[in-house]
């Protein structure tokens, strides 16, 4: 084998396995063909002291190899040499919080490791284009290669239930808007199951609505792939996505999804999803009664999500970045 190529990844909290999901499926696909091995960092957070523990305890192990940082630890690109690729998820770190921490980040996650690394890839256009605003000068670096859906999701048909759905959330940060999804909710007959971490907030919301659920967090992706089969719908109404996973696991199991009109999830979904106005209440009550009303409506967007997914299959996304790391390594 000729390439020899290296991942790193954070190091693994059981809340947060979506990027170790994501390329561990991309590395399944590539062994044949790269000798390929993977490094997790030892310290997890983005504190000064955190970082420069581990860049001290990087060890490049080969001059010839393409290091790949997968996501969230972009800084480490200041040591990996520049026959290295930065997959770039999002920007939303760096537009919240106060402008100390907003800048410290621009510069730490964004600004120097584009100077150092041959390559970037972000996981949309809607990133590239919001990427691109704040590094300007290394627009040419950037490339876009999709989010590859997991192999374990495979379409599960569900015999469709009318009375009391069972309606699928994923994820509890602010972005994922599930507050207002709740007020939405409130008055139909439903189920939730939640996967994330409830807020004091969140669960006052859910008895105040009187919803009937279950939550569950810090499991393992089997869980939630059991998750997908068991719902009947999947609403994910976020405000801000770099990509928006949920919508083809979803469609990929063959369930109905509503997702949000903006931004990512608009470029996924296209035209496969009931789309809403996150920020509209009623939108999303609506929605939500006009899939569940109709059989035929639930039929059509499982028949639009399992032909939207084809989109994203992992031997084209692994055929995408095989192209990449080629590229960087004979740069």
């Amino acid at each position: 084998m000729g390439l020899k190529l290296n991942y790193i990844f954070r190091k693994r909290l059981p809340q947060y396995n979506s990027i170790e999901e994501l390329f561990g499926a991309i590395q399944a696909r590539l062994k044949d063909n790269v000798d390929v091995e993977s490094q997790e960092l030892q310290f997890s957070g983005g504190s000064p002291i955190v970082i420069l523990k581990n860049i001290l305890n990087f060890k490049k192990k080969s001059v010839n190899q393409v290091n790949h940082i997968t996501g969230d630890v972009n800084y480490m690109a200041l040591v990996t040499g520049s026959k290295s690729v930065l997959t770039i998820h999002d920007i939303g770190s760096i537009l919240k919080g106060n402008i100390l921490k907003r800048t410290y980040l621009k510069l730490v996650w964004f600004t120097l490791p584009s100077m150092f690394i041959k390559k970037i890839t972000v996981i949309s256009e809607f990133t590239k284009n919001e990427l691109t605003k704040v590094i300007p000068f290394a627009t040419d670096k950037i490339q876009v290669v999709y989010n590859p859906v997991n192999s374990q999701l495979v379409y599960c048909p569900k015999k469709k239930v009318s009375v009391c759905p069972n309606i699928l959330l994923i994820g509890t940060k602010p972005n994922k808007n599930i507050e207002r999804t709740f007020e939405a909710l409130n008055g139909i007959s439903c189920k939730l199951t939640i996967i994330g971490k409830l807020t004091e907030i969140q669960l006052a919301l859910l008895k105040t609505y009187n919803l009937e659920y279950k939550s569950m967090f810090q499991i393992p992706y089997n869980d939630i792939v059991e998750a997908y089969k068991s719902s009947d719908l999947v609403l994910f109404a976020s405000t801000y996505e770099g990509f928006g996973m949920p919508i083809i696991e979803a469609q990929a199991i063959g369930r109905p999804v509503i997702t949000s009109n903006i931004g990512a999830m608009k470029e996924v979904a296209l035209d496969s999803a009931y789309l809403v106005d996150p920020y509209n209440i009623d939108e999303i009550r609506t929605g939500v009664k006009t899939i569940l009303s109709g059989k035929s409506v639930q039929d059509e967007l499982i028949r639009k999500g399992q032909e939207n997914v084809k989109r994203f299959h992992i031997d084209k996304i692994a055929e995408d970045y095989l192209t990449i790391y080629k590229e960087v390594a004979n740069a």
